[in-house]
């Protein structure tokens, strides 16, 4: 799709979707807002930590986009700020090679991140991709396998899922324990709603990136991004984080969900 036909595309819901990009560089600042805007987007920009704070709680955009490495505040305090309040969700910018950088940011409630340097258009694809999961209410969910895997599990007809204590809601994208909400963010729940819906079947690191973040098939990546946000549902489903029954892991394979009949 070209960047004109994205725009149109854009251009057909009834408000533009908005990004609040946060960077301490000028010139990513400008590049950024400027494609982000040529794609349909409007764009609320911050040079530091505190200024990302303040413009996401007077703007309330729909993305943030935000580095790691700023004044005043970092990108890690930065999250942790946005996340008390709020699930929107965040791509994290980090420096090429600093593993640390990138699983940090994850671990504290960002979605995906894009290493620096990198091109404007990777950031489009990354930010597209995001939001898609994360915003629509009509989440396509590949079908199971051949395996008779039933693709959607315990489903009535207001569309919950029922998983031992956990209620899983697909049309409101929300997930309670008895009546007491789940807080997920968006990408959580999109892996979430894939796995319960092909319980029993067993999706690889690869696989998930594909259905989940969209990556395509031949893209370099890390899979350590599913790895967390196993690891962060774990820690806000399972009684025992340590000791899953939800959420297992398929030795050589990936993760599945438990077969629910």
């Amino acid at each position: 799709m070209t960047e004109n036909e994205e725009l149109q595309e854009m251009g057909e819901t009834e408000t533009r979707q908005k990004i609040l990009v946060a960077d301490d560089e000028a010139s990513i600042r400008r590049i950024l807002e400027t494609r982000l805007k040529m794609v349909g987007y409007d764009v609320v920009t911050a040079e530091d930590g505190e200024e990302a704070v303040e413009v996401f709680n007077k703007t309330n955009p729909d993305l943030v986009v935000l580095d790691v490495m700023m004044p005043k505040m970092d990108g890690y305090g930065v999250t942790r700020e946005i996340r008390r309040t709020s699930d929107v969700p965040i791509i994290i910018l980090t420096a090429l090679g600093d593993v640390s950088e990138r699983i940090t940011g994850l671990e504290l409630g960002a979605d995906d991140y894009v290493i620096k340097p990198f091109s404007p258009k990777e950031l489009e694809a990354r930010v597209k991709a995001v939001l898609r999961r994360t915003i629509s209410k009509d989440i396509i969910i590949p079908a199971s396998s051949s395996s008779g895997t039933p693709a959607v599990a315990s489903k009535n007809g207001k569309n919950i899922i029922t998983a031992g204590a956990i209620k899983i809601d697909t049309a409101r994208r929300q997930v309670f324990r008895k009546n007491e909400r789940i807080r997920l963010t968006g990408m959580e729940f999109s892996l979430l709603e894939l796995l319960v819906n092909n319980s029993g079947q067993a999706y690889s690191r690869n696989e998930i990136l594909q259905h989940v973040w969209s990556y395509p098939a031949d893209h370099r990546i890390d899979t350590r991004v599913v790895d967390v946000h196993i690891s962060r549902l774990r820690s806000k489903l399972e009684a025992d984080p340590a000791n899953p029954e939800l959420i297992l892991t398929a030795r050589g394979i990936g993760y599945m969900f438990q077969r629910i009949n």
